[in-house]
């Protein structure tokens, strides 16, 4: 069984409680991904998705200078480098998640996205069963 250690993205792009919305979103537009862990220091304390920026970000009237601490999530769900693939399958659909942070701690040493699964075919029929739920109507924010 593989460990979420061998797919993860280990070299993660962050934002800190310094930045603001705005800077995350170019940030964002410049990577060219929807979500952005935000870290203080090196320890996770939040995440910041394209749609977390839309619906509580924009629809709230929130300006783009506003503090990131306004639009992030912070109950965050999270993996560890030792877990299966076939756990944090599960998580994410549990959660309705496509990214799981991966952390040592509370430290931020990766993350993994629902098409990192999808890569790897041992995990294939894993990742479309996750996908399936994930994208079911009445989805939660992230």
């Amino acid at each position: 069984m593989r460990k979420i250690r061998e797919i993860m993205t280990s070299d993660v792009e962050t934002c800190t409680l310094l930045d603001n919305v705005f800077e995350v979103a170019v940030k964002m537009k410049e990577l060219n991904v929807g979500a952005i862990p935000i870290v203080d220091g090196d320890r996770l304390v939040g995440m910041i998705t394209d749609r977390d920026i839309v619906i509580r970000g924009i629809a709230e009237k929130h300006p783009p200078s506003s503090k990131v601490e306004a639009v992030m999530s912070n109950h965050l769900v999270t993996a560890t480098p030792d877990m299966s693939t076939q756990e944090a399958t599960k998580l994410m659909a549990q959660h309705k998640v496509r990214r799981l942070p991966v952390v040592d701690g509370d430290k931020l040493i990766g993350i993994v996205a629902l098409g990192d699964f999808a890569i790897d075919e041992l995990t294939d029929d894993q990742a479309q069963q996750a996908l399936s739920e994930i994208s079911e109507p009445g989805s939660q924010l992230q």
